[in-house]
């Protein structure tokens, strides 16, 4: 018996390195992406969202919805979780993207959600709210670049 439940507390040590390895990982990545000193192309988009979001967000089961502001030069100055939502849907606060971009002196910023159902294609409430979004931020001046969605690939 004693051999059993120390064999299970080795797996559980085990389990708890290679997740805390995992976890390190994701961090370097998104260290990496911190380090960009400018967006300037939609491919430096991409790749900011793949490197700070995606080991986060990819395989997530819940919606999350996020805010990357930028100053006059794009370069990142803060990234913002607005919201966690469900399977299918986040509750956008757009009153908080503004009050966000107010606060951080944000020229622009660019809007990052994931659908855990792995589809990247956005649905009809995705547009009405970057709509609704982009008609807020830009009567404080700040310009909405991009609305990036993470699936699965």
């Amino acid at each position: 018996m004693d051999n059993i439940i120390n064999r299970i507390i080795e797996i559980d040590k085990k389990a708890a390195q290679i997740k805390a390895a995992l976890e390190i990982g994701k961090r370097l990545v998104r260290e990496d992406a911190e380090k960009r000193s400018k967006i300037k192309s939609v491919s430096d988009v991409v790749d900011y969202v793949f490197d700070y979001y995606s080991p986060y967000l990819r395989d997530a089961k819940k919606e999350f919805f996020n805010v990357i502001l930028l100053d006059s030069g794009n370069k990142p100055i803060k990234n913002l979780e607005i919201s966690k939502g469900g399977l299918e849907t986040s509750v956008v606060d757009i009153r908080e993207i503004v009050r966000e971009s107010s606060k951080e002196g944000a020229a622009s910023l660019i809007l990052v959600h994931n659908h855990p159902s792995g589809e990247v294609e956005p649905s009809g409430e995705d547009i009405r709210v970057t709509k609704r979004i982009v008609e807020a931020c830009s009567l404080i001046g700040v310009r909405v670049l991009d609305h990036v969605i993470l699936g699965k690939n």
